[in-house]
């Protein structure tokens, strides 16, 4: 006879139990879990957490300070004193109905065609640069490494080369040029001198910024224009041109708001004398020296104000389009 009743089969010490026996895994527990760590209100302030501290720095740096300025522009505040009337409008009427205090603009206009020979001249080192020569590494450190130095480090060694009988005199003298010249006396002199100051310090700048542009276009582009028989002029114009526009369009921003405001090699060199004063020295002045900072917080508004200005008529001339070159 045999036996009605079955008995289960003993566990394989391999394999384990049976499946009908093996403990089942609970996956919708696992889900909720994890829909409650993504629904978890810890989780959404995370991105908020790690901002706190930047965002923290750049209120009490940058938008209180401004809150500040453009508040003591509408008082008569001396910056000693802990009294200050309100005035209303006063400073900007007067900003406004004193023409000596705009003249100092036309200063500007020297340090703007400055900015042109800078850009094109970064502009054209970086393309030679782009390409495969010798030393090419040993040229790009030499260009980048004036905008390393010291703004104060700068003025004060042009100071010493553009005095009477420094050394731009000695060198021309050695030419048998006449190098009697007080190149900081004149007004037309001093400036393009400080301007020619300015482009040697900043070339660095904008020439870092387009090689890596430059750098950033596919190689495969390149080796397809050579394979298509185009020149360097020819790649440089349908091929460098267009991909780097973003960053050519930065840099004419900078140049325009740079030379509006202007400040550290003609105050350090100058101190803004031989009508070598920019806005911002004026400015400086206004606040420091003859105590009136209401009218300078008045004045730093109005060049705020022009450069957002210049800046947006800028970039609705030049807006921002995806290159695609590929």
């Amino acid at each position: 006879m045999t036996d009605s009743t079955r008995t289960a089969p003993p566990p394989d010490p391999l394999t384990g139990p049976p499946p009908a026996h093996r403990p089942r895994h609970r996956p919708a527990d696992g889900a909720s879990r994890h829909r409650s760590w993504q629904d978890h209100p810890l989780r959404r302030a995370t991105p908020w957490l790690f901002l706190l501290v930047p965002l923290a720095l750049l209120i009490t740096f940058t938008y209180v300070p401004v809150g500040n300025m453009i508040y003591y522009s509408f008082t008569d505040w001396d910056g000693v004193s802990p009294d200050r009337s309100f005035v209303g409008g006063d400073n900007y009427e007067e900003l406004f109905t004193r023409p000596e205090l705009f003249r100092v603009f036309a200063v500007g206009l020297y340090y703007l065609a400055a900015s042109v020979v800078q850009i094109a001249a970064a502009l054209y080192f970086a393309t030679i640069l782009s390409f495969d020569l010798r030393l090419r590494n040993l040229f790009k450190g030499i260009l980048f490494f004036p905008y390393l130095i010291n703004g104060v480090a700068i003025g004060f060694v042009f100071l010493y080369f553009f005095q009477d009988g420094g050394t731009l005199d000695s060198v021309l003298s050695l030419l048998g040029t006449d190098g009697d010249h007080a190149w900081l006396g004149d007004p037309q002199s001093a400036n393009t001198a400080l301007a020619g100051v300015s482009v040697w310090r900043f070339t660095g700048l904008n020439f870092v910024l387009f090689l890596g542009a430059i750098q950033s276009i596919p190689g495969e582009l390149y080796e397809a224009a050579q394979i298509d028989g185009a020149t360097r002029w020819q790649q440089f114009r349908h091929l460098i041109a267009p991909g780097i526009r973003p960053v050519l369009s930065l840099s004419v921003i900078l140049a325009i708001s740079g030379s509006l405001s202007v400040f550290e090699i003609p105050f350090i060199m100058t101190g803004g004398a031989t009508g070598t004063q920019t806005f911002v020295i004026q400015t400086v002045k206004l606040a420091f020296q003859f105590n009136k900072t209401g009218l300078a917080s008045a004045c730093a508004v109005v060049l705020l104000l022009i450069i957002l200005a210049v800046t947006w008529v800028q970039r609705r001339l030049v807006p921002d389009e995806k290159v695609d070159l590929v």
